[in-house]
Formats: C-alpha cells, sequence, structure tokens
C-alpha cells in the first residue's frame, strides 16, 4: 500500500541538470534572497550540510530525501552519497524515499534495505529538456537495479503508450506518481486521455499515484 511522504530531509542539495522545468530552483533563489542557508551561501550549487546528518526520525515515517537536489547526480561526492545512506540505515524503521534522474548511479552502491529507490521517468522517449541521462537510459538503469524502486513520471511528456507501459513493467516500482507541469513550461505534453490510458495499463501490476490530472484535464479543453 503507498503511503503518502510526511516529510522531507535535504542533507544535499543542489542540482546540475540544468532541467527545463525546474521547480526547485525557483524555491532555491527565493530561500537565498530571503537569507535562509545553505540557500543563501550556496545559491543551487550543490552543498553538504553535515548538521542535518544529524537530523532524527520517528518510526513508521516515511521521508522524501534530497527533495531540493538530485544525490545521485554524477557531481556528488561518493562519500556524501555514502554518509546519507549511512544515516538512513541507523533508521530502520523509518522507509525514506531517493529520487533522482541519475539511477546508473544507484548500482554503484549498496542501498539501505529501508529506502526505495526512485527515479524520474518522464517518457520513453528521449527529450532533450535537460543535462541528465536520456530516459531510455534511465530505463535501463532501474530494470537492472534489484531493489525496491518506484518511479515518478512528472511532468509527464508524450510517450508512445505500449512501449511506455511494458517499459515501466519490466522496471516493476512498487508505485508510480504521475503528474503534469505546474509551471506552464510549454512542455510536449500527452492529452489527458491518452495519459488516463497509461493510468489504466499501469494499474494491471503497479500502484499509481495522481498528482495533477484533473487540473491538466480543465486546461487542455
Amino acid at each position: 500500500m503507498f503511503v503518502e511522504v510526511k516529510r522531507t530531509w535535504n542533507p544535499v542539495v543542489g542540482c546540475l541538470h540544468e532541467c527545463s522545468y525546474c521547480w526547485a530552483r525557483i524555491i532555491a533563489r527565493r530561500l537565498a534572497r530571503m537569507g535562509i542557508k545553505p540557500y543563501a551561501d550556496t545559491g543551487f550549487q550543490p552543498s553538504l550540510t553535515h548538521e542535518r546528518l544529524k537530523a532524527r526520525f520517528r518510526e513508521g515515517e516515511f521521508v522524501f530525501v534530497c527533495d531540493m537536489g538530485d544525490l545521485f547526480g554524477e557531481w556528488v561526492p561518493s562519500m556524501w552519497i555514502q554518509s546519507v545512506l549511512d544515516t538512513i540505515r541507523r533508521w530502520p524503521k523509518t522507509t525514506f524515499l531517493l529520487l533522482t534522474k541519475n539511477p546508473g548511479r544507484y548500482l554503484k552502491f549498496e542501498l539501505p534495505e529501508n529506502a526505495i529507490a526512485g527515479a524520474t521517468i518522464e517518457s520513453n522517449r528521449d527529450y532533450q529538456l535537460s543535462k541528465a541521462p536520456p530516459q531510455s537510459t534511465r530505463i535501463k538503469a532501474m530494470s537492472r537495479l534489484k531493489h525496491r524502486k518506484m518511479i515518478s513520471i512528472e511532468p509527464i511528456l508524450d510517450f508512445d503508450l505500449d512501449e511506455f507501459s511494458e517499459a515501466i513493467r519490466r522496471i516493476m516500482p512498487e508505485f508510480v506518481y504521475i503528474g503534469y507541469d505546474n509551471y506552464n513550461c510549454g512542455l510536449p505534453e500527452p492529452e489527458p486521455e491518452k495519459t488516463m490510458r497509461l493510468v489504466e495499463r499501469l494499474q494491471e501490476f503497479t500502484e499509481v499515484r495522481l498528482k495533477t490530472i484533473k487540473a491538466v484535464v480543465g486546461s487542455h479543453r
């Protein structure tokens, strides 16, 4: 059963993927103007806050790790990643959700049993909207990974129904997020009816969590 995220934890922030639709960069700039650290010091450049590695967690919590960065980006030092994973292991009764656009790097670490390895895969098609690895590369990496997994199809981009649903089936995630762009970035989006057909396909083998679908249906009319 899917559990809603109750808390975010950002020991590492910052990202160099430069996605055209990045909402975290917008928030980081706002926080920097307010003088909030580490953004006031580093902007959206990658940084580790050692004090946050001392965070405490409750039994049964579901924690989203590094929603203000990509912990597994190629630029992140391995020792930073290992420090975060070691902290996760110290709280075995808490579930931690990881999310990256560079899932190939998961294969270089021993992931804790209480961590779910997530990847953002917006489509089966390769769109050049960032410096992140192509979607096809992410699909291959997640198919190889032997661990608890989830997929975020957000913001969803136009796709090929049979190919995309079969790719997600091969990955076998515990659950899937699906949502549209919230920031009017002019992305190549599928029609809502096509997205709902994808939802139906995925529900045959995994749990699907819908996000901004209804709002987008109205905007496409």
